[in-house]
């Protein structure tokens, strides 16, 4: 059995179409229908069903997935330990992260990835929009924003606490504000379309309504903003976390609330079958966040 075959299969049912699977493999969708019918013939059985919109496993499809995910995993375990490297992962590593968290902890993290697996590349999409990660073929996704119902595996990796915070020379000039009712007072930063801030009194979520001369179609120009005194902004820890530290951004608590936290979050397009790829950048990941 051709284990390229085999992952062509794999491909189809996790991208959920064959021009999904051709671009996570690198191939042609005519590459794929051809692999497809030889593991069919192989089999002798249908494993898709195919349609003018979309394709399906058949149950026989269904059945041989999991064996299917099983073959790949162990063909790469045996790969990575016959290789030169000595176990280190290979491929190309696809990953997608919003904007800021990318640039501030994702990407200073690569050198090390890179260096200690050098079979390994990396594809790194930022970016504060949804992507189709099954379609686009990501291995991985991170994600802070409350999560959507879909068919991906999410696996948490650290609670990620909200932070309303404002720079030094903003609360020099306009105050500090005590509690929620002052931040009608001041200058808010919002993102484009919101005009609520979610908060926590005691269990209950408040959804308080705050009013801004500037909004932002993205948290980099809301965290800009915040840095040049333009007004309070209500971030997350690990979007300025550097600021905190440093002294650029000061954290802002107020006496009847708290910002609602959120959580860091990797998304998967797949439990049984993770590449070593995935696994070592998702251990390099999370050993980073639960050490701030």
């Amino acid at each position: 059995m051709d284990m390229k075959d085999v992952a062509v299969l794999a491909a189809i049912a996790a991208a959920g179409s064959l021009s999904g699977a051709a671009r996570r493999l690198g191939m042609t969708p005519m590459s794929v229908s051809r692999r497809l019918a030889a593991l069919e013939r192989e089999l002798r059985v249908r494993l898709i069903h195919r349609t003018t919109r979309s394709v399906s496993l058949t149950p026989e499809g269904e059945a041989f997935l999991p064996y299917a995910q099983t073959m790949l995993e162990a063909e790469e375990a045996a790969r990575a330990t016959l290789s030169p490297e000595a176990s280190g992962a290979r491929g190309v590593l696809k990953v997608t992260a919003p904007a800021v968290f990318g640039r501030t902890v994702i990407a200073p993290l690569l050198p090390q990835l890179l260096a200690e697996h050098p079979a390994l590349k990396i594809d790194l999409n930022l970016s504060d929009n949804i992507v189709d990660i099954v379609g686009s073929g990501i291995d991985v996704a991170i994600r802070i924003a409350p999560l959507r119902d879909s068919n991906l595996i999410a696996r948490q990796l650290v609670v990620n606490p909200r932070v309303l915070c404002a720079s030094p020379d903003y609360l020099r000039l306009n105050g500090t504000p005590v509690n929620s009712g002052e931040l009608a007072d001041h200058a808010c930063l919002l993102l484009n379309g919101l005009q609520h801030w979610p908060f926590m009194a005691g269990q209950q979520v408040r959804s308080i309504r705050v009013e801004g001369r500037l909004s932002s179609s993205s948290l980099e120009g809301i965290r800009t903003a915040c840095l040049q005194g333009l007004g309070l902004a209500q971030l997350t820890y690990w979007d300025v976390h550097g600021e905190l530290a440093a002294g650029s951004l000061v954290e802002v608590r107020l006496d009847d609330v708290q910002p609602q936290a959120l959580s860091i979050w990797a998304l998967l397009p797949t439990r049984r079958y993770i590449p070593l790829r995935v696994k070592v950048f998702l251990e390099l990941l999370g050993n980073r966040l639960n050490r701030p």
